[in-house]
C-alpha cells in the first residue's frame, strides 16, 4: 500500500504564497516523478509542475516564475511553493507519484483559495 497525504492548502490573498507537501508512504522503492497537479470546478485536472529523479522540472506555462517544486528524498516528500498566487490559481491540488507501476497514486487533495 502506498499512501499520498497532502498539506498546506488554504485561503490567501492574491499576491500571498503559500507551501503544499505531500508525503509518501508505504512500500515504496523507488521515486521516479512526482507531480502537483489542479482541478477547479467544471475543469479537468491539469499538470502544475513535476519533478523526477534526477530533480529534472517541468511547470505549466501559467505557474513558471512564480511556483517551484522541490523534493526531500530521505523524506520521501515533494513540496509547491506558490508566491505571487493568483485567483486563478483557485482550485484542489493534488499530489502524484509516479513508482514504477502499473498503478497510479494520487493524494486526497487539498484546497487552495486566492481571494480578497
Amino acid at each position: 500500500q502506498v499512501q499520498l497525504v497532502e498539506s498546506g492548502g488554504g485561503l490567501v490573498q492574491p499576491g500571498g504564497s503559500l507551501r503544499l507537501s505531500c508525503a509518501a508512504s508505504g512500500t515504496i522503492f523507488r521515486i521516479y516523478a512526482m507531480g502537483w497537479y489542479r482541478q477547479a470546478p467544471g475543469n479537468q485536472r491539469d499538470l502544475v509542475a513535476a519533478i523526477t529523479i534526477d530533480n529534472t522540472t517541468k511547470y505549466a506555462d501559467s505557474v513558471k516564475g512564480r511556483f517551484t517544486i522541490f523534493k526531500d528524498d530521505a523524506q520521501n516528500t515533494m513540496y509547491l511553493q506558490m508566491n505571487s498566487l493568483k485567483p486563478e490559481d483557485t482550485a484542489v491540488y493534488y499530489c502524484n507519484v509516479d513508482l514504477g507501476r502499473p498503478v497510479e497514486y494520487w493524494g486526497q487533495g487539498t484546497q487552495v483559495t486566492v481571494s480578497s
